[in-house]
């Protein structure tokens, strides 16, 4: 790395950065920014030569952060929003603008979330963008620890002592149809359905599982990862999906759906909140948080 001092590095070029490892390309860095695309590059190249490093690689995709930048870019973030909470007393009421915060949790927390959460934050935090990223139990610590989500909903998948875990409670399952398709009556009617699964892997679901325990096994005839594509898979069809109860109520106020109670008895699951303990002293962070608290409570049936 060259030894600048830092009354000798330009501290914008750490925003041109962060912008660079976000948006993937000079062109929507520059965007983001105001600023022209060739300012970017140039402020890339002095980048470059502050970290002995290339920092991005180009691809076919865009620009691909290298390991030194992947290992920076924390680093980084923190320094930014510790100076972004430094101006933020000299700008009463706009200690937000200019802001982002990542938001990690799966498209069914989205859908029932979201536009209550951009209602608050629009009230309480003005100039602040929400980004939605997806996740799940597998990689949300990960992406956590990385600095690529700040805040994350799971079931699971939070077990770090840099990550503090907040219970939100238990969720269960709930079914869903079309308007015309009868409700399954038994266990057994209810395996001999054609499903839906909504499932990361595409293959297995937790459905699967309580069919087992009861002796019985389902035909699987279409698979999604996606809640949202719930509604158009099962329009005009004789299909039947199994889905949280917060995604089931949310998709049902969307769709002309029915939902019922699954008639095989199904595991609860604990739903937590995780942030990084070291961003305790964020205001904007802790403000969302208890925004994003508060819209839980009014929005997901948990027990």
């Amino acid at each position: 790395m060259n030894h600048a001092g830092i009354d000798t590095v330009d501290l914008n070029l750490l925003r041109v950065f962060e912008a660079l490892m976000e948006e993937g390309a000079a062109s929507r860095a520059a965007i983001r920014l105001g600023v022209t695309q060739p300012a970017v590059s140039a402020a890339l190249s002095r980048l470059r030569h502050l970290y002995s490093d290339p920092l991005f690689e180009r691809t076919g995709r865009g620009l691909r952060p290298t390991t030194r930048a992947n290992e920076l870019a924390p680093l980084i973030e923190e320094a930014l929003n510790h100076c972004r909470q430094a101006l933020a007393p000299a700008m009463p009421g706009k200690g937000s603008d200019g802001r982002s915060i990542t938001l990690g949790l799966s498209d069914d927390g989205e859908m029932a979330l979201g536009h209550t959460l951009l209602s608050l934050v629009k009230r309480h935090l003005p100039g602040l963008r929400i980004i939605f990223r997806q996740t799940h139990r597998g990689v949300v610590q990960d992406m956590l620890m990385r600095h690529q989500i700040d805040l994350a909903i799971a079931a699971g998948g939070l077990s770090s002592p840099l990550i503090a875990r907040h219970r939100l409670g238990r969720g269960n399952y709930l079914c869903l149809a079309g308007l015309q398709t009868p409700i399954p009556v038994s266990a057994e009617d209810y395996a001999q359905r054609p499903h839906l699964l909504v499932s990361s892997g595409g293959f297995v679901g937790i459905v699967d599982e309580g069919l087992r325990a009861a002796g019985y096994r389902r035909k699987v005839r279409a698979s999604t990862s996606h809640f949202a594509a719930v509604p158009f898979l099962l329009a005009d069809s004789d299909l039947i999906t199994t889905v949280p109860t917060h995604a089931a109520h949310a998709i049902v106020r969307m769709a002309p759906l029915k939902h019922f109670e699954c008639p095989v008895p199904l595991p609860s699951y604990e739903l937590e909140l995780g942030v990084r303990i070291g961003s305790k002293h964020d205001e904007v962070l802790q403000t969302v948080k208890n925004l994003l608290l508060e819209a839980i409570h009014t929005h997901y049936v948990l027990s």
